[in-house]
């Protein structure tokens, strides 16, 4: 948790927030890796088999919400697996079942949704006018996200990128801006080397 304070210096309000892996629906990670060490189950999660990964963290800088990281015991990358091996006994993730409030929880994405849609406008009554929804949107960014959370202010309050994006969909804009800059130095060089040309024939 973190605490958000006023111009004074006095607590405002308290802020909870799971660090826990978004499972995005078009996860940078999963196209990042070389060796097809991280791949998607039958829940939607997005999982790293220990086995496979050579250690390369092309995933590390490709996940837009820096949840990836590098274990420098194992030369590999870890991350939130979603309780991939409770899941798949019939178990919800242990975060969920440890909760004694219900804020996290663990089902079928759309009922979770409606739930939670309901409680962002219960909020709004309130006067908490920022609330709402982050990821829930399956036809927002990254297609939506399997993880997604209930916010009572605007995403970088929690750290989170306001429109998160594949850092693959920087390649294109990235390489037309190279290719831009090498024909402004290829052009300047060809315009001093005949600038030479000229002073040295006069």
């Amino acid at each position: 948790f973190f605490e958000e304070t006023d111009d004074k210096g006095q607590i405002k309000q308290w802020h909870m927030m799971s660090d826990v892996c978004k499972h995005c629906a078009q996860a940078g990670c999963l196209e990042a890796c070389p060796t097809g060490a991280i791949y998607r189950t039958e829940f939607g999660t997005v999982n790293i088999n220990q086995d496979i990964c050579n250690g390369c963290r092309y995933c590390v800088s490709a996940c837009p919400f820096g949840v990836v990281s590098f274990n420098h015991d194992t030369g590999t990358a870890t991350k939130c697996t979603f309780c991939n091996d409770r899941i798949h006994n019939g178990l919800g993730p242990a975060c969920a079942k440890a909760c004694p409030t219900q804020s996290i929880r663990f089902g079928f994405r759309d009922d979770l949704a409606g739930v939670a849609e309901k409680r962002v406008e219960e909020l709004r009554k309130h006067g908490y006018k920022d609330a709402q929804l982050y990821g829930a949107d399956p036809k927002g960014d990254l297609g939506g996200l399997n993880a997604f959370f209930l916010l009572l202010g605007k995403p970088a309050l929690y750290g989170l990128p306001e429109k998160p994006k594949l850092p693959q969909r920087n390649v294109l804009v990235d390489s037309l801006l190279s290719i831009g800059s090498a024909l402004v130095v290829g052009l300047g060089a060809l315009v001093a080397f005949r600038g030479r040309g000229g002073r040295g024939d006069a």
